[in-house]
């Protein structure tokens, strides 16, 4: 089989965009392992699926796998990815559009400068919703990690993160300890490990150790995640510039039952055909 796909990549966070709107395309675990891997195949942190919509009043169905194989329920800097594709592509003449994925709908928007801005939704505190094994919704829980008893915020942004805040990320365990926060057994459905230090109100630097993936340039939700838990407990404003690795996200959030907002840029990269 051929496969004409699209690399792509958010503050590096890089994708593998493939068509599936106008034909229908089913990938093995297999396959995907394959297209992601960086030394066989194209090489990527998630691979992004366009489809056809799956509901009224929505655009596109937005479908993603991991590294590892398994589908999850969002990305963030893949959605800005998303709809540069859709409308470079030719796919939509919108600049802004309604996205379904596993998680609910998602809204991204192209700005006049470039970058995109995404209504990521409102973020989830609720444990049964993430999910997170605890007796008692908090701001904070404290979490048993290899003897080690660390504190995180736990929430999620369609997909689950647990954030901590540490004092110097250049030092901070994200490799060994976050692959131990990943599949944590009170975390039933994994979970993205997200380490923050705060420079000032409006400004945190991150790294994050993302589900299926691992350590990555950059992470959406993961950004998302960290300004939300800050702001929520009085710890940042609600505008925050997010560093990652890869470069600088706006995220905003006015506060409980409102949504997130993340602005950032989405670059392509370059074009190809892969046999499968």
């Amino acid at each position: 089989m051929q496969l004409t796909f699209t690399k792509m990549h958010g503050l590096g966070n890089d994708f593998v965009v493939l068509d599936a709107s106008t034909r229908p395309l089913s990938l093995s675990s297999e396959q995907l392992r394959f297209i992601a891997d960086r030394h066989f195949g194209i090489g990527c942190d998630q691979i992004l699926q366009v489809e056809p919509p799956r509901e009224l009043g929505t655009d596109f169905y937005y479908r993603i796998f991991n590294a590892d194989g398994t589908e999850v329920e969002q990305c963030g800097n893949g959605a800005r990815c998303f709809v540069r594709y859709v409308h470079d592509r030719g796919l939509t003449t919108k600049t802004e559009i309604r996205v379904g994925t596993l998680s609910g709908v998602i809204v991204p928007r192209l700005e006049p400068d470039g970058r995109v801005t995404v209504d990521m939704g409102v973020p989830v505190f609720a444990p049964p919703l993430i999910p997170f094994d605890v007796s008692k919704q908090a701001l904070t829980y404290a979490l048993e990690v290899d003897g080690e008893t660390i504190e995180i915020s736990v929430l999620s942004i369609g997909n689950p993160h647990a954030v901590q805040v540490v004092g110097d990320l250049d030092v901070a365990p994200v490799a060994s300890q976050g692959a131990l926060i990943e599949k944590h057994p009170r975390f039933p459905q994994r979970v993205n490990a997200g380490y923050m230090q705060i420079v000032n109100r409006g400004h945190i630097r991150l790294r994050v150790y993302e589900r299926g993936a691992g350590e990555t340039l950059a992470c959406g939700t993961g950004a998302c995640a960290a300004a939300v838990a800050g702001i929520a407990r009085g710890l940042l404003d609600a505008r925050v510039t997010v560093t990652t690795r890869g470069g600088d996200l706006g995220i905003s959030w006015a506060g409980e039952g409102r949504p997130v907002m993340m602005t950032g840029p989405a670059v392509t990269v370059f074009e190809g055909e892969l046999s499968l």
